[in-house]
């Protein structure tokens, strides 16, 4: 694949103009990739809390998102950037708080995106063996679904998004079949409604099971990624977030009383230990057929690539932005020629992905109980505060431009509400990270993983203040973005400090 040379300025070769409103919901709903928080992170959640409220978390978790989006979308209007939290920090909080943000922006979705490589090799490994008697290492198909990703990673955004609408649709088909079968076969004849009762939600368990939901959350937001590459960027970034909070909310607690329904509020957790994501296959087997069990299984391994693409697209938008910029080196700034895909921050993150694998691979590490928890719990950390930052940054950025015509409610009272709740649900992930761990895991990793995000947050903190000692022209130009053509609705609205 050719690219072109970096450029000698902070200029955008993101090919602009390819993704529309409806391309972004694909991207940020199969980045939640919702059969993969059914099979994996919803039976988890029954597993590990014992809540039998679990399902009404959805909601109320979604509420708190939705009262972030509200300032997040009104900036979007002004902010365009590949960098998304980076270039939001950067603008409302000061440069070096920017890139601190970016760089734990870096950590938190090279931590997801690379955990999920272990989920994959596993689910894939298993179906494998299964149904075709093909046993392989876990580690064999991870490396598969690594090439498929690189692959997709370096050619045009709008086939990626092409792909991750098919694989969406199919899975979210085979959670509705799920949801309708619970339904029409309760445990007990009758429908219970225990799982939606907020008395069972606000009971033993509650933490972990708000420590578990804003997990299956993370991805929801990496609409302003994109936003240079959209059609109607002071519109399209604002309308995909509101659509994938209302819609993942809404299914992830149908989907959640649907599991209680089906075994019984009184079993879902006992059903949920003993068989985890064959809860959702059982089900589909037993009451729709070994047919759709098995196409919903081989979903639920697509789920999961589309969810590693997704994220993979996103890491590899955030180095194009910071490469751009100087923040990082600027090969990373390299696009395709033809396709406009940030080519030398997709193959960065491959290697890096490659990387971690195989140290996990060498270590001998389960490519689950220690890949992909140990790592999805670091992404939960880091992504709940960059939200908050980004909240933060909010208020701060149109407190500086009052004559800006937006609402009282977008540029203060939402964003101020929203970094307070999150702070809250930060507090609950921390105190109750230990509940992200599978059982036989050391204890210091419940301090030790949170504070990679901290570390990562450091670190960013003192490049920036190092750039702007050592480099003033290139802290000068953090969260500018692609100034040659920028969206923003008033000419003035640039980075002023």
């Amino acid at each position: 694949m050719s690219s072109s040379s970096a450029p000698s300025g902070p200029e955008s070769g993101l090919r602009r103009g390819r993704l529309g409103t409806v391309h972004l919901v694909f991207f940020t709903v199969a980045a939640s990739a919702p059969l993969t928080v059914l099979g994996g992170g919803v039976t988890t959640m029954y597993a590990v809390s014992g809540n039998v409220g679990a399902a009404l978390s959805y909601l109320l978790l979604a509420a708190v998102l939705g009262v972030f989006a509200v300032g997040y979308a009104a900036m979007s209007r002004f902010v365009s950037n590949a960098g998304a939290f980076y270039s939001y920090i950067a603008n409302g909080l000061g440069r070096a708080g920017g890139v601190s943000g970016s760089f734990i922006a870096l950590a938190s979705y090279n931590a997801i995106q690379i955990g999920l490589y272990g989920l994959f090799g596993a689910v894939l490994g298993d179906f494998m063996a299964t149904k075709f008697g093909v046993e392989r290492q876990w580690w064999v198909w991870a490396l598969v679904g690594l090439v498929v990703v690189a692959v997709l990673g370096v050619l045009q955004v709008d086939l990626n998004a092409t792909v991750l609408a098919v694989l969406l649709l199919l899975e979210c088909l085979a959670v509705v079949i799920f949801d309708a079968v619970s339904f029409g076969n309760p445990a007990g004849g009758s429908i219970s409604l225990a799982g939606l009762d907020p008395g069972n939600l606000f009971a033993a368990g509650l933490g972990a099971v708000f420590a578990l939901g804003i997990a299956c959350f993370t991805g929801f937001e990496s609409g302003a990624i994109y936003s240079e590459e959209v059609r109607d960027p002071r519109r399209t970034v604002a309308r995909a977030t509101y659509v994938a909070v209302a819609f993942t909310g809404a299914f992830y607690a149908l989907s959640a009383w649907a599991l209680t329904v089906v075994t019984g509020p009184e079993n879902a957790q006992a059903a949920s230990v003993e068989a985890g994501p064959g809860v959702v296959f059982g089900t589909l087997a037993e009451h729709a057929g070994s047919t759709v069990a098995d196409v919903a299984n081989l979903l639920f391994i697509t789920s999961v690539l589309a969810a590693l693409l997704s994220f993979h697209n996103g890491v590899a938008r955030y180095l194009f932005a910071l490469g751009r910029e100087r923040v990082l080196p600027s090969f990373l700034s390299q696009t395709g020629v033809r396709t406009g895909a940030p080519v030398a921050g997709s193959l960065t993150q491959t290697l890096l992905a490659l990387g971690i694998v195989l140290a996990f691979v060498l270590a001998d590490r389960d490519p689950v109980l220690d890949l992909f928890t140990w790592l999805s719990g670091v992404s939960a950390v880091g992504v709940v505060l960059l939200m908050t930052l980004t909240s933060a940054s909010v208020v701060g950025f149109f407190r500086r431009r009052p004559q800006v015509g937006v609402s009282a409610w977008q540029r203060l009272v939402a964003p101020a509400s929203a970094t307070v709740l999150l702070l809250a649900v930060l507090a609950v992930l921390l105190v109750n990270f230990d509940a992200l761990l599978a059982p036989g895991n050391p204890a210091y990793l419940a301090w030790v993983l949170p504070g990679v995000t901290l570390v990562a947050a450091l670190v960013g903190l003192g490049w920036g203040l190092l750039l702007r000692r050592t480099r003033p022209a290139v802290y000068e130009a953090v969260g500018r973005g692609a100034v040659d053509s920028s969206p923003a609705e008033e000419p003035d609205l640039a980075l002023t400090r």
